[in-house]
């Protein structure tokens, strides 16, 4: 699982040109899925994601989490971070799941957030055309994948 996050004073998502989530100061989470990701890897990645510490303490120091801060997150499908890109100039996205997959992994990582955390979590339409808008603060962006743990 290969998490994409963007620290942001806000972020949304429209469909369908209508709005259909939006949070303020937060984590935009660009979520792809793997063939061989499960539930090790939801839990893994999502206490990661709400307690790393990417957001300003008193000092102007990145010393706190979401968690500290009453922070909310953006989830968001995203296949094509696991595009492969080595031959040619067309990515292949063979490593992504399929939807049968991914859907229900997707589904159970934002329940795992929404269960396990106090805070807001909002989410785009899984398989549908997105258009997402954000203002990435600092920028702050970083990229995590369960099964790179060391």
């Amino acid at each position: 699982m290969i998490a994409l996050l963007q620290r942001v004073n806000h972020a949304s998502v429209n469909i369908d040109n209508q709005l259909y989530s939006k949070i303020d100061n937060g984590i935009l989470v660009l979520l792809g899925i793997s063939e061989n990701d499960n539930i090790e890897d939801i839990e893994w990645l999502a206490n990661k994601i709400v307690n790393l510490r990417i957001f300003d303490d008193e000092n102007g120091v990145m010393n706190k989490s979401c968690i500290e801060k009453n922070h909310n997150l953006l989830v968001i499908s995203q296949f094509t971070l696991h595009a492969r890109t080595t031959k040619g100039n067309r990515p292949s996205y063979i490593d992504a799941a399929k939807p049968e997959i991914a859907e229900p992994l997707y589904n159970q990582f934002v329940d795992y957030l929404k269960e396990n955390t106090n805070q807001k979590i909002q989410t785009g339409v899984f398989g549908a055309n997105m258009q997402v808008d954000l203002c990435n603060d600092g920028p702050v962006t970083i990229i995590i994948d369960s099964k790179n743990r060391k």
